[in-house]
C-alpha cells in the first residue's frame, strides 16, 4: 500500500492530541505500519525549534520570526521524517502541519495569508495531506480544558500560544473554518463538544472509508 499522510487540526484544547493517539492504537491493533509525529517538533532539530516558538519567555519574538521559525521547522521534519515514511508506505499521523499555520499565523496574528501559504509550500516541497481531521470548539471551553491538563494532568503552565487572548484564539477557530470551506474534499470536520468516544467513533468510520478510496 502507498503511504497516507493524515493530519489533526483544532484549536489548543480541541482534543486533537488525543484522538491522533486513539487512531494510532487502532493502527497499532490491525497492525497497519504507521509513525505518529507532531509539529512543530517531529525530529531533533524540529523539536529545538519547537522549544524557542511556545516558550513564554520569548515574548519579543516578533511575528515573522514566528512564521519563518514554524516553517524551518516544518521543512526539517518533512524532508527527514514525512516523506521518508510516506515512501516506506507507511500512514503518517501528524498532529498539526500547514493548515495550523495559516490559522495560527495567518487569521491569529494577522499576516498576509498569501504569503503564510508560499512560505509554508516552500518549506514542505509542496506536500499535502490526504485526510485531515479538523476538530472545532470554542476558545472558553478549549481554555477550560487546557487550564485543567495544565495544573491537573502535566502541572505546567501554558504555552506562549495558548497564552494568547481569546479575540485571538477566536480568530484562529475562524481561520480554521475558512480553511474547511475551501478544502471540504480533504477536511472532516468533527464536532469537539462531544465525548472523546463520539468523536473517535467518526473519526474512525471515516478513516475505514478514506483508507479503501486510497487503496484502490
Amino acid at each position: 500500500m502507498k503511504g497516507l499522510f493524515i493530519t489533526f487540526e483544532g484549536p489548543d484544547g480541541s482534543g486533537k492530541s488525543t484522538q491522533i493517539k486513539k487512531l494510532a492504537d487502532y493502527l497499532e491493533l490491525c497492525q497497519i505500519p504507521y509513525i505518529l509525529t507532531r509539529e512543530p517538533g517531529g525530529t531533533e532539530i524540529s523539536d529545538v525549534i519547537r522549544s524557542l516558538i511556545l516558550n513564554p519567555a520569548y515574548v519579543g519574538l516578533t511575528d515573522k520570526t514566528e512564521i519563518l521559525l514554524y516553517a524551518a521547522s516544518r521543512a526539517q521534519h518533512v524532508k527527514q521524517k514525512i516523506k521518508p515514511s510516506l515512501k516506506e508506505g507507511k500512514i503518517v499521523l501528524c498532529d498539526r502541519f500547514i493548515d495550523a499555520s495559516i490559522a495560527y499565523q495567518g487569521y491569529g496574528l494577522g499576516a498576509p495569508i498569501e504569503q503564510v501559504k508560499a512560505i509554508n509550500h516552500y518549506a514542505s516541497e509542496g506536500l499535502e495531506p490526504d485526510r485531515t481531521y479538523l476538530i472545532d470548539i470554542s476558545p472558553e471551553s478549549a481554555r477550560e480544558r487546557m487550564q485543567k491538563r495544565a495544573e491537573k494532568e502535566y502541572n505546567e503552565d501554558l504555552d506562549r500560544i495558548e497564552q494568547r487572548k481569546y479575540a485571538y484564539h477566536r480568530r484562529v477557530r475562524e481561520g480554521f473554518k475558512a480553511i474547511r470551506s475551501e478544502n471540504k474534499q480533504r477536511i472532516c470536520f468533527i464536532n469537539g463538544d462531544q465525548s472523546q468516544d463520539d468523536v473517535f467513533k467518526i473519526i474512525q468510520e471515516d478513516f475505514i472509508e478514506s483508507l479503501k478510496q486510497f487503496s484502490n
